[in-house]
């Protein structure tokens, strides 16, 4: 487990997935990370990657061929190195392997970099391309916020605020968790969408191109917030088990197959392209 701290925050990252375990507001004494219960929903914080959302058949289509890949891709099951770290910084890497190619046919570096900065947590996923031609991928954030943040609140006095006032729609999804082509407008209280325990019963909301670049976690008890800024991701994922005292807030560069569309990874809805030699970054922020 590697740490990192500075007055506001102290963060843990395991090696399994690159994956924040812990966000410990230090000004408050607040836990804010989900602690993975795995009687309800064993993760903390994913990273996404090569691929976000489910595939028909569990399969990736590359020039012809399936590859078996399960939902949000490999890397939340795979041990990334520690390549660098200091007091308020830490990197780490999943690099192309034999195992990795057997799955995923390309050649790549995958990297998630946290550093803090001041009350912010800064979350950056990079891929360096090493194939000799352009390779395809999807990624992600899935950290999952423990709603209500303090004993003795309810989950219904808190809300989401939105950056702007939006008009909102929700794109459903299966039983299977596909696309159905199928939306459902989202009503807001102004910028507020109010949380309730049975909101998620249908699984994620997830909104394509929301205006808003910005989410808040807040409560009409309290003046305690949970900021996630993604101003590089155009896809935006909320979800949580229903009845679980948790809030997953998903800032994604890529999506689900659409029922009846299962084509190949440079087709694929929202993927990401990336010429030889050229590097990928983009990141989220995580403010108390």
């Amino acid at each position: 487990m590697t740490t990192i701290e500075n007055d506001f925050l102290k963060v843990s990252i395991r090696n399994k997935g690159g994956e924040m375990t812990s966000l410990y507001n230090k000004v408050s004494g607040t836990e804010h990370v989900w602690q993975g219960d795995p009687m309800i929903w064993p993760w903390h914080a994913p990273n996404l990657f090569p691929v976000v959302g489910g595939l028909i058949n569990n399969e990736l289509l590359v020039d012809g061929k399936a590859y078996k890949m399960e939902r949000h891709g490999f890397n939340r099951q795979s041990e990334l190195l520690l390549i660098e770290s200091d007091e308020v910084c830490a990197r780490f890497s999943l690099p192309y392997s034999d195992h990795t190619l057997e799955v995923y046919p390309f050649k790549f570096d995958f990297q998630v970099l946290y550093d803090l900065i001041e009350n912010a947590l800064r979350v950056t996923y990079k891929v360096v391309n090493h194939q000799h031609d352009t390779i395809y991928f999807s990624v992600g954030g899935h950290p999952a916020f423990n709603v209500p943040f303090n004993k003795g609140e309810n989950y219904e006095d808190y809300y989401l605020e939105f950056e702007v006032e939006e008009k909102l729609e929700k794109h459903l999804l299966s039983a299977e968790g596909f696309f159905t082509g199928e939306t459902e407008p989202v009503a807001l209280d102004g910028k507020k969408l109010h949380l309730t325990r049975d909101m998620f019963i249908k699984d994620a909301m997830v909104f394509k191109k929301p205006r808003s670049r910005e989410v808040i976690i807040k409560s009409d008890k309290h003046d305690q917030t949970i900021s996630v800024e993604f101003p590089h991701f155009n896809y935006l994922g909320i979800w949580a088990k229903p009845g679980a005292d948790f809030l997953c807030i998903e800032p994604w560069l890529g999506c689900a197959d659409t029922e009846g569309k299962h084509v190949d990874i440079s087709h694929k809805e929202a993927i990401q392209k990336l010429k030889h030699g050229h590097v990928f970054e983009a990141a989220f922020y995580i403010s108390i």
